[in-house]
């Protein structure tokens, strides 16, 4: 069993940053892969960018790249997305997820979710 709880979400105006967290809990999920997903009023869910449990292994979405950043810490079981040039599209709910590969998860493969932190920017 596990859990993951995301945090840092906001309203933030176009070109700023924001840094998501997703903390986990639980003995297996520690050793999972981790992704970022988000979703929009009206549009199916999206990936954004995965990472291996080492962090050896990074994949993005065309939308993030070069803009976001994924990393985690496995000391803190927590994985962060730094996110920079934000864009009014980039509006979303965002959701943590743990699966078992970068692959995977970036075929939305994920054995959990978190809630979900909504983030707004406006322009």
């Amino acid at each position: 069993q596990g859990q993951l709880v995301e945090s840092g979400g906001g309203l933030v105006q176009a070109g700023g940053s924001l840094r998501l967290s997703c903390a986990a809990s639980g003995r297996t999920i520690r050793n999972y892969a981790r992704a970022w997903f988000r979703q929009a009023p009206g549009k199916e869910r999206e990936f954004v960018a995965a990472i291996s449990w080492s962090g050896g292994q990074t994949i993005y979405a065309d939308s993030g790249k070069g803009r976001f950043t994924i990393s985690r810490d496995n000391a803190k079981n927590t994985v962060y997305l730094q996110m920079n040039s934000l864009k009014p599209e980039d509006t979303a709910v965002y959701y943590c997820a743990a699966g078992s590969n970068v692959d995977g998860l970036a075929a939305q493969r994920a054995h959990y979710w978190g809630q979900g932190t909504q983030v707004t920017v406006s322009s």
